[in-house]
């Protein structure tokens, strides 16, 4: 929520968090949603392990908040990233993330 000109403020632990549209299972939290940038929390909610392929539209960071995920990059390293990792990865990078659930990151797309 937008609670004064240029500044969003959200409570994640409300009930608004939405479904990601193409990968089910999935939902997504935005604090901010302009067509320069994206940020909020993603997460997998349910028990068990999901895998998906994703290249981001632009540079995206994100921080591990909760469980593990296993990062394949096409051409590149697998990165294994839990609570406290930071990465960022530039816009296209194509990817397969392979998340152990629940899992919870912060993420920025800009």
């Amino acid at each position: 929520m937008e609670v004064h000109p240029g500044v969003f403020v959200s409570d994640p632990g409300s009930r608004r968090w939405e479904p990601t549209p193409d990968y089910p299972g999935t939902e997504f939290h935005a604090l901010v949603e302009t067509d320069e940038l994206h940020a909020g929390l993603f997460r997998v909610p349910e028990e068990g392990s999901m895998t998906f392929p994703w290249a981001p539209p632009s540079r995206e960071t994100v921080l591990v908040l909760e469980g593990e995920v296993r990062i394949e990059i096409k051409g590149g390293p697998t990165l294994l990233l839990e609570p406290g990792s930071i990465a960022s990865f530039a816009s296209g990078t194509e990817m397969t993330w392979h998340v152990k659930a629940p899992f919870k990151d912060a993420y920025v797309i800009a």
